[in-house]
């Protein structure tokens, strides 16, 4: 990759020479001008051209339709020019074409009786990115089949006129739809409605005309956007009440129809005064009437937007309203009264109405005027300042970070009240440059903020550098073409990106002026020069590592130094150290057969020893330095863990570059496998109360007992195994933290657990305590009660069993979410409300004010007496001796 170096000049017909070329990355370069060379196509072997963000200009020529192993097509936000070639219609591999923001204009080309090439000869591309063009005429009909694999078509901000071609409905696959800021007239086809997988359809900003057809079928639709339009006026249609995953009606965002009756899902509808609606947003349009009771009512409904209309009368949300409802901005309006919503977290906001001209409302939070959040930025670490251009890491390392900008094009949300969506998005960054090859030690994402127009979302985004001040040129080249290429895949929420990568500025002394063929032929001239000198040295090598072999079979450390190791060799207690030989015996060489699942940074297999012993190994995946530091962390830890409730350590192996680690065999999997029914145990009240019980002591043991004390940071249902008797044992410490210990600094000030089970203040502020443990084993015991994931379509179970709730009905009011296993028996579920009280306290969104795992395991126990059982019936002591136990005497813990 050349990528992002400040490269300025031309490309130089030269590059035609370089045909065994396969990749050719100028992303980010602003300053490369010109015209592409006709003999481009003479690069038979390319299979990525991504000239996104240059300055290049002129016609895209014909000849790029030779380039037919093209499986990624990336020309936009340049000044490119002239007609879309037909050739391209022979790229049959093409996956991605993105000629989105240029000056492109024409219509799109088919194959037809004068040409066998056209767009519509593309089956294996899988995006059509041609927004923000001159793109003009009809959009042919025949541009679209069955046979097509498309997901995104967006073909927004150009000038197509003609109807909208009813072709578009044979594209199953299609998730985003963007025909809008178009000149498009006609009705809008019923036969969008066999797209049924569509997550966002904007048609805004055209000249269609009718009424909004039948969508019942789409129900995976979030966003739906036909403003701005010349629709009829029509009574509510009774489908739109079907559309569940319909998610916000905010401003200009989310739900934007011609008419606000289409929200409502009753004869009831709110007028529009002096004609039709023409502004596209929903506020100071002139509505007027009582607001529905069913506008509140769709699944994952978050935020609604209606100020400066003349809705009056009562502001009522009903008692069906969306238990995902967060915001209700409501100013300016005739609202004379306010029944207040049982869910007390919505904000709701009525300044400037009458309600709150009444003596008695004006001091009350929801008169105060509160202008809702446009922007959205993670909490920054209080670091100090670094100066010379350098910035602060998570862990308070002076570095130069590669900085950028993602512009999502098409984000299924809106707004910033959920950081759910953001926290995410980092995790998953994150996760994905945990690969060595990248060299990145952590990830920030900041300042998240929505465009006026275009319903876009940008993102700024952080790499810090792995134990250095800055990248090398490779590195940075590395981590830039993961995002150009688009080898890094977003949550399917965020949609279609781009990014645009700033001057990495170490390397920012100015413009680097030369022929680019040149510079290419020199990259591929000092590889192949690496690679005969790596030849040369094969001999050398060899007979080195056979001198080493004999050396390295007796001292299972003999390769773990710092001349082929960051990570310093672990101080172990009692761990026995197992030959690869060994443990691929007793796996049958890893065969699949033996394959029981995932680990925190490999593959789990059962093995046996000669002995009949079973053994759970969980091999790392080879040449993994963040697993290598994960698979020292969890032998140092669990060497010196011994306790009932924790998976015992038997050994490890690191041989043949391999890193195992080998754990006692634990017969009936995770509680996730237990809660989902995978290994078909059925688990009542009881039951539950015992792996609460039991999963408690065992994380109480690690924080307040253990030498040093240890925060799990991943206490999650998949990290909890049960053995042949149910009882609990906390597993899989990759991601664990010893207490005060300055040295793994690195390990622990990157925010790092499992998407619902995370501490929300810790996400917030870096700072990691052991009450960030408490909140994920909260999550647990929730997980026990209602026996589904924390996350399922969109709904937090935190959130979820909070909005339901109810202190004075019995069991809370909450048999609709707890697991059929419970309520079968649910007259014998005494300590029911207190299970559920503590549960609530441990997901407090203040740690200070959560329980300590110590009194966790002490309310569990009261819990399990009035339930009628012994909580000690397992143990050798009980938790009325941990103040004689903290002072050395024993283990309260069992």
């Amino acid at each position: 990759s050349l990528g992002n170096l400040n490269l300025e000049g031309k490309l130089s017909a030269d590059i035609s020479s370089l045909a065994e070329l396969q990749i050719l990355d100028l992303t980010s370069n602003s300053k490369l001008s010109g015209s592409l060379p006709s003999n481009i196509g003479n690069l038979r072997k390319l299979t990525t051209l991504n000239l996104m963000e240059c300055g290049f200009s002129g016609e895209i020529p014909e000849s790029i339709g030779s380039l037919e192993q093209l499986i990624t097509l990336s020309l936009n936000s340049n000044k490119f020019s002239g007609t879309i070639p037909a050739s391209i219609g022979r790229l049959s591999k093409l996956n991605w074409f993105d000629i989105a923001d240029n000056q492109i204009e024409g219509t799109i080309p088919v194959s037809n009786g004068t040409s066998s090439h056209g767009l519509d000869m593309l089956l294996a591309t899988k995006h059509f990115h041609f927004g923000n063009n001159k793109l003009s005429g009809d959009i042919p009909e025949k541009l679209f089949s069955s046979n097509m694999t498309l997901i995104h078509v967006l073909f927004d901000g150009n000038q197509f006129t003609g109807e909208i071609p009813n072709s578009l409905s044979l594209l199953t696959n299609l998730t985003v739809l963007r025909l809008d800021r178009n000149k498009l007239t006609g009705d809008i086809p019923s036969s969008l409605n066999n797209l049924t997988r569509l997550k966002e359809l904007y048609l805004a900003d055209n000249r269609l005309t009718g009424s909004l057809p039948n969508l019942s079928s789409l129900t995976s639709l979030y966003t739906l956007d036909v403003s701005n339009n010349q629709l009829t006026f029509s009574l509510i249609p009774s489908w739109i009440s079907t559309l569940g995953s319909l998610s916000t009606l905010y401003e200009s965002t989310f739900l934007f129809l011609q008419y606000i009756c289409v929200y409502i899902y009753s004869c009831v509808c709110l007028q529009r005064k002096n004609g039709p609606l023409l502004d596209r947003r929903m506020e100071g349009i002139q509505l007027e009437g009582p607001i529905p009771i069913f506008l509140f009512t769709p699944t994952l409904l978050q935020t609604v937007v209606l100020k400066r209309n003349q809705l009056d009368a009562t502001l009522d949300f009903g008692t069906n309203y969306s238990n995902q409802l967060e915001s209700v901005d409501l100013q300016d309006n005739e609202i004379t009264n306010y029944k207040l919503a049982a869910n007390k977290g919505i904000q709701v906001i009525l300044a400037d109405n009458p309600v709150c001209r009444e003596a008695g409302n004006q001091q009350r939070d929801f008169c105060k005027e509160i202008q809702p959040s446009t922007d959205f930025s993670v909490p920054q670490i209080n670091c100090s300042p670094c100066g010379q251009g350098r910035e602060p890491s998570p862990a308070c390392r002076c570095v130069y970070p590669i900085t950028g900008k993602f512009i999502f094009r098409s984000p299924s949300f809106s707004g910033f009240s959920n950081n759910t969506n953001f926290i995410m998005l980092q995790q998953g960054i994150e996760d994905f440059f945990r690969n060595p090859s990248y060299q990145v030690d952590s990830v920030a994402i900041r300042n998240f903020k929505e465009t006026a127009t275009g319903h876009q979302l940008l993102v700024d985004l952080l790499l810090f550098p792995l134990d250095k001040e800055s990248f090398i040129q490779t590195e940075m080249n590395s981590a830039i073409s993961a995002f150009s290429t688009h080898t890094y895949n977003p949550p399917p929420i965020f949609g279609p990106y781009i990014f645009r990568a700033d001057q990495y500025r170490p390397f920012s002394g100015g413009s680097i002026s030369i022929n680019i063929g040149i510079v290419i032929g020199a990259v591929v001239g000092a590889v192949v020069l690496v690679m005969l000198l790596s030849i040369a040295g094969i001999y050398g090598l060899r007979q080195k590592k056979r001198a080493e072999k004999a050396t390295g079979q007796n001292n299972p450390f003999a390769k773990w130094n710092q001349s082929t190791s960051s990570v310093d060799a672990p101080q172990l207690t009692g761990a026995k150290a197992f030959t690869f030989e060994e443990l691929r015996k007793c796996t049958d060489n890893f065969s699949e057969a033996n394959d029981v699942g995932g680990g925190g940074y490999g593959k789990v297999y059962k093995g046996i020893l000669p002995s009949g012993k079973l053994l759970a190994i969980k091999r790392a995946q080879q040449g993994s330095s963040q697993g290598e530091l994960e698979f020292k962390t969890e032998i140092e830890l669990l060497s010196r863990v011994h306790h009932k409730n924790v998976v015992k350590l038997l050994g490890f192996c690191f041989d043949r570059s391999e890193q195992m680690l080998v754990y006692e065999y634990i017969p009936n999997g995770s509680l996730t496998d237990g809660l989902s029914g995978k290994n078909g145990i059925r688990l009542d009240w009881t039951r539950r109360l015992k792996i609460a019980l039991g999963s408690s002591k065992g994380l109480a043991y690690l924080h307040e007992l253990a030498d040093p004390p240890i925060i799990h940071r991943d206490i999650k249902s998949n990290n909890i195994l049960l053995d042949e008797n149910l009882n609990a044992k906390v597993a899989d410490f990759g991601l664990s933290k010893l207490v005060g210990d300055p040295e793994r600094n690195h390990v622990t000030t990157q925010v790092k657990g499992t998407m619902g089970y995370l501490d929300p203040e810790y996400y917030m502020t870096n700072q990691l305590t052991e009450k960030s443990d408490v909140y994920g084993f909260g999550v647990v015991m929730l997980e026990l009660l209602t026996g589904k994931s924390p996350i399922v379509g969109g709904k937090y179970v935190v959130k979820e069993v909070k909005a339901k709730m109810d202190k004075s009905r019995n069991l809370y009011d909450l048999q609709e979410l707890v697991a059929t296993t419970i309520i079968a028996n649910s007259e014998n579920l005494n300590g029911f409300e207190k299970y559920v009280d503590l549960a609530l306290r441990c997901v407090d969104g203040e740690g200070v004010k959560r329980p300590s795992m110590g009194e966790v395991v002490k309310e569990i126990e009261n819990i399990m007496q009035l339930a009628g059982l012994n909580p000690y019936i397992d143990s050798a002591t009980n938790s009325r001796t941990y103040e004689e136990a903290s002072k050395g005497s024993g283990d309260p813990y069992g």
